[in-house]
């Protein structure tokens, strides 16, 4: 099988083409030799080498897991998937063409193949030079303002308390405009202000999900 295409755009030549074919081998295709442990380590490893890259950039937790969402989430790693060409390239069964999380799955596999192949400064290289935030990201925090300037209105008011433990952290926001609530919890303050965020808009516009 001929990977070369896919090298090129990776950036990466493989000294192990096994470990590519493998990466981009689904299970419909074959059930023994296939992708799926592949994914599972390249999941792993690309959560830790976006969360180090912003460690080491002075981010904090909630800061550190909003990048991981961005940057890892299916959405995210779709794009970059197709922008390589990995769903022209993935193997399986002519009757698998529904699987939604195959192509963003062949990423984190394909990061994984280069880091058994050439090693962590391998794989860090790849994930930094081609990972990219989700595309057409929505910002709920600056919309709900824009919408309620456009309209001459106050604008929200957001309030952040602690409700969690040291063993877990919860962050809970509430953003008061027309007289209305909105609340929202996560883990940190700014993953609870973008869904609190999210539920006002969806108030305001009259539209959700």
């Amino acid at each position: 099988m001929d990977f070369t295409e896919v090298e090129r755009s990776c950036g990466y030549t493989f000294k192990d083409k096994r470990l590519l074919e493998r990466a981009l081998t689904l299970s419909s295709y074959d059930n023994d030799f296939n992708n799926e442990s592949l994914e599972c380590l390249g999941d792993s490893l690309l959560g830790f080498i976006v969360a180090e890259k912003y460690y080491l950039q002075g981010l904090n937790e909630g800061e550190i897991t909003l990048k991981k969402q961005e940057y890892l989430s299916d959405d995210a790693l779709r794009a970059v998937s197709e922008r390589l060409g990995l769903h022209l390239a993935l193997l399986h069964d002519k009757g698998d063409n529904r699987n939604k999380k195959a192509i963003p799955s062949a990423y984190e596999a394909l990061t994984a193949a280069i880091y058994l192949d050439g090693g962590i400064k391998a794989a860090k290289e790849f994930a930094n030079a081609t990972l990219s935030p989700a595309p057409h990201a929505f910002n709920y925090v600056g919309a709900v303002q824009e919408f309620l300037q456009g309209n001459g209105e106050p604008l929200p008011k957001y309030v952040q308390k602690d409700i969690g433990t040291p063993r877990k952290p919860v962050q809970r926001v509430t953003v008061y405009l027309r007289g209305k609530e909105f609340c929202a919890e996560d883990i940190s303050g700014a993953l609870a202000k973008r869904k609190a965020a999210k539920l006002a808009y969806e108030f305001l516009t009259g539209s959700s999900d």
